[in-house]
This record gives structure tokens, sequence and C-alpha cells, in this order.
């Protein structure tokens, strides 16, 4: 039996490709980095996965998961090899994704994705810049709240 089920989260948008010829299949490709649940000093406490995916599946995986989005999947370990240009011989192990589903909710994702370039921005200072930036300009300007994303029609 080759069945495969791993949790993580999606390290970069997937690339997403079409065969050649009459009937086009897409074809998905992306890492999914899979937090190891025990870490030892001096290692990483993730694996990165390389994953692929065929047709509807890259479809709907082109059109829903975006970098950092936490999904599971589902499919068969597949393994190859390829010569490369300086002649050396190249293993490759993957994925092939035969089911894939979100494990949050777009509002959690997206929420924990905000936290985390909010983190980023802070640390940077941008936010301290922009509002000294905001305040030297007078009163010609006015901060917009954060939470009013929806009602503004320019968003």
């Amino acid at each position: 039996m080759n069945k495969v089920i791993l949790m993580g989260r999606l390290t970069r948008d997937p690339e997403v490709r079409y065969s050649a010829g009459k009937n086009a299949t897409a074809v998905a490709r992306y890492t999914l980095a899979v937090d190891r649940r025990y870490k030892q000093e001096g290692q990483q406490s993730a694996d990165f996965i390389s994953c692929v995916t065929f047709g509807k599946n890259a479809e709907f995986t082109e059109k829903y998961f975006r970098q950092g989005m936490k999904i599971v999947i589902s499919g068969r370990l597949q393994t190859g090899s390829y010569t490369n240009r300086d002649g050396q011989k190249v293993y490759t192990v993957d994925v092939v994704v035969e089911e894939n589903d979100f494990v949050e909710s777009k509002n959690a994702s997206s929420a924990d994705l905000e936290a985390r370039d909010e983190a980023a921005l802070q640390q940077s200072g941008y936010r301290e810049n922009r509002s000294k930036t905001n305040e030297a300009c007078g009163e010609d300007f006015m901060n917009i709240p954060d939470d009013l994303g929806e009602e503004l029609p320019f968003n």
C-alpha cells in the first residue's frame, strides 16, 4: 500500500502549468512545510515536501490555495530520477496529491497571515515611520481605521 497523509502550510503560491495538446491538463506543483512532532537541537523543525497534482485538483489548487495556508492532503509517494546538466543522476520524491482540503477557515488563515505581517512591519519600524509621516502632514490627511476594509469602495 502506498498512502500518504500530510498536514502543513504552503511555502509559496502553487505553480500551475497546462500540458500541451488538444486536451490540456492542469498540473500544479507546490511545497508543503510539515512541522516535525519532536524537535532536536540543531535540526530544522519542519520537513519541506514536494507535491504535485493534476486535472481538477490542480485547478482547485490554483484557484483557492495561497502561500501560508494550512492544508491537508492525501495521495501517494512517487519516486523518479533524471540526469542533470552536469551529468549527475538526481533522484526525486514527490507526493502525487489525490485529495486536498482546507484545515483552517478562510478568516482564521487570513487573521494568522495578517498577524504575521503586522509583526514583521512592527519589527521593521514601518508602522512608526508611517505614523510620524501622517503627523507631519498636518490636518489635510485623516487616519482610516484598519477595520473599515469591507466598507471602502476602492479596496
